[in-house]
């Protein structure tokens, strides 16, 4: 890739009643309220969720701006229709009733399916898309990835409290969304036709109905001519989305830049998962070079140095060093919902701190 690679993100948020944080099914009439705004929102899977897609950037200033306006457009759309938008991966508080699926034939195919694994859903993720002027590119970035996607689901865990209580985890919705029998991270591809037959495997199987349910954290995009990075929970704040993007960003252009890296060993990698899902940021990480334990911030050090070739060639070095100081100081999402639940033991307090950061930054 001579030129940058432009890049895109899509966020997923919950729709939640604003009195008690209950999830509520109103992605429809929000939709509709934000299409005369001029905002496009998608619907996913339950009835309690919305997705704001970005345009195509060149930078960071200006994907974060607009990620601003998504979050500001959406949560404005979901105020008119008596409901909250919450930037959070699991529903925090009980459901007043069952989670219902979006309307759509394809949904309602995989709900009758895949049964309560489609059923009780209501996960929100960010996804990073990367330009990429192959497959082959976008399976190359995907090794480079594959170590690394722990550590970045750490960084953004934003999932510790669960219908009331604490879940035990920084990030449940990761334990919850590798429940998916083509979810969590890739394989190790060697060539193009490879990851085609393994698909083709699961579309025979009926592992999966379609192609768009390929939901491992790195794969080419269906879609897009892109890379599409799936590991992370919808971050608690639109900067620490950006940090996100932009460290995607970075690692996918050094993949074109540097030799081939050892591949990992598949229990390493599922215990990396674990750890970052069970401890996030607040406890160590498992090292993907050699499996030791190492503190999450020592780890993410070790991918800005890998990375910072790419960040100077972005003009990001700057952007990336404030933002990890802040994001290190203040917490991510999970720190933040344990620290305002155990203050009081109150589930009000939390969804009060979610809606903070929501649109911390953005009004």
């Amino acid at each position: 890739m001579e030129a940058p690679p432009t890049i895109g993100v899509e966020e997923e948020f919950l729709l939640v009643d604003p009195r008690t944080g209950a999830p509520i099914g109103r992605n429809a009439e929000v939709a509709r309220t934000a299409a005369d705004f001029g905002l496009d929102l998608q619907l996913e899977i339950m009835r309690c969720q919305v997705e704001t897609s970005t345009r195509v950037h060149t930078n960071t200033h200006d994907l974060l701006r607009e990620l601003r306006e998504l979050r500001r457009g959406a949560a404005a759309s979901a105020e008119k229709n008596d409901a909250m938008l919450l930037a959070v991966a699991v529903p925090p508080a009980v459901p007043d009733e069952p989670l219902s699926i979006t309307g759509s034939p394809r949904y309602h195919r995989i709900a009758a399916r895949f049964g309560r694994l489609a059923r009780e859903q209501g996960l929100c993720g960010a996804h990073v898309h990367v330009a990429v002027p192959d497959r082959e590119v976008a399976l190359r970035a995907s090794n480079f990835l594959r170590p690394w996607l722990p550590l970045l689901l750490a960084l953004t865990a934003n999932s510790a409290i669960y219908r009331g209580d604490e879940t035990g985890y920084a990030s449940w919705r990761n334990i919850l969304w590798r429940r998916w029998p083509s979810a969590g991270p890739p394989p190790h591809f060697g060539t193009v036709h490879e990851f085609d037959t393994a698909v083709r495997t699961m579309l025979s199987l009926g592992i999966i109905l379609d192609e768009k349910m390929v939901y491992w954290d790195v794969r080419p995009s269906i879609t897009f001519p892109t890379v599409e990075v799936r590991v992370s929970d919808v971050p608690a704040t639109v900067e620490e989305t950006a940090l996100l993007a932009t460290l995607v960003r970075a690692a996918v252009m050094m993949s074109c830049r540097l030799p081939d890296r050892p591949i990992i060993a598949e229990d390493t990698l599922r215990g990396a998962y674990w750890k970052a899902a069970h401890e996030g940021m607040d406890g160590p990480a498992i090292n993907p070079v050699d499996g030791r334990a190492i503190p999450v911030r020592d780890l993410l050090a070790d991918l800005v140095d890998l990375v910072e070739p790419a960040l100077r060639d972005l003009g990001e070095v700057n952007f990336v060093a404030d933002t990890v100081t802040a994001l290190l100081e203040r917490g991510n999402g999970a720190h933040r919902q344990l620290a305002a639940f155990r203050a009081r033991g109150e589930l009000s307090d939390v969804i009060e701190e979610l809606a903070g950061a929501t649109l911390d930054g953005c009004r």
